[in-house]
């Protein structure tokens, strides 16, 4: 018998089902999900805080909305929204374009190219924009003539604007630029170069279009700082959309709806920058984890 058993051992047996262990109610138990009182709560306050300040404003008669509404699209103000436009775009170009060559020197290994450019990144940004705009406004009192040419005639309150606004923009663009390049993996320069690409084409086909990544978001931000930074120009008297209103408002009085033409239109035109920067990330995502 005990060579039969040891032959044939016995089965294990069956395990417990987990309904029998729960007991005769399991069949009926069901998951209930949290109950999130106190944010639902909190929901409800913000909501009623904001429909009380929305309806303070539009009701508000001190607003002067008939005014914002008749102003909004005046040729002065669309003539300033040009500019603005144009400073902004002009700006963004020329200071990236400037900043990449400041961060291609950054990562040089030559110490004299890269203590130049350390030493403009420095430089523009320690000091504040309103400052340095002030400082070229005033560059005849230091430079009264550039090559024979007078810089009252030279500089003009627009092209200040530019020159200004260009390189404290490029101290900035040069250290987004740095750091989507030095996001970039290692391996995939290596790679490049075993295939016996050349630097241009490396930093054209492989280093770029990864880069851009992580340089897309802080320059979409930068995009719309500048659009709205553009608005100290006002200080020198050019004619952006701020200095624009100001013009109007200096010869109606009407301070509050005038202001708020422009701010309307600063909210509109970065919405729209907003979503354009939206579908721009998702373009140079593909591909990447967490994305579809």
């Amino acid at each position: 018998m005990s060579a039969q058993t040891d032959a044939f051992p016995q089965s294990p047996p069956a395990p417990l089902s987990k309904d029998s262990d729960r007991g005769p109610d399991a069949g009926r138990l069901r998951i209930v999900p949290v109950r999130r009182t106190g944010q639902w709560a909190a929901a409800v306050a913000v909501l009623v805080l904001l429909a009380l300040a929305l309806n303070s404003v539009i009701r508000n008669d001190a607003f002067q909305w008939d005014v914002v509404g008749d102003y909004f699209t005046t040729a002065a103000v669309l003539r300033g929204l040009g500019l603005t436009l144009w400073l902004t775009a002009l700006v963004m170009v020329l200071g990236f374009a400037l900043g990449t060559l400041l961060a291609v020197l950054r990562l040089s290994t030559n110490h004299v190219l890269h203590a130049v450019s350390w030493g403009y990144v420095w430089l523009f940004r320690s000091t504040p924009i309103l400052v340095q705009l002030l400082f070229w406004f005033n560059i005849g009192a230091l430079y009264p003539e550039i090559l024979g040419v007078r810089t009252v005639n030279l500089l003009g309150p627009v092209t200040v604007a530019v020159i200004g606004l260009t390189l404290h923009e490029a101290a900035y663009a040069a250290e987004v630029v740095r750091g989507g390049i030095l996001s970039v993996e290692r391996g995939q320069i290596e790679a490049a170069q075993s295939l016996g690409l050349g630097s241009w084409r490396r930093f054209r086909r492989i280093v770029l279009p990864q880069a851009m990544r992580s340089i897309v978001p802080p320059a979409g931000n930068m995009l719309i700082g500048t659009l709205k930074g553009t608005s100290i120009v006002s200080i020198i008297a050019v004619q952006d959309l701020l200095y624009s209103v100001q013009l109007v408002y200096h010869r109606t009085y009407q301070v509050i709806p005038l202001l708020l033409v422009a701010t309307v239109w600063y909210a509109v035109v970065t919405s729209l920058l907003s979503i354009g920067q939206h579908c721009i990330e998702r373009h140079y995502a593909r591909g990447s984890a967490g994305t579809r």
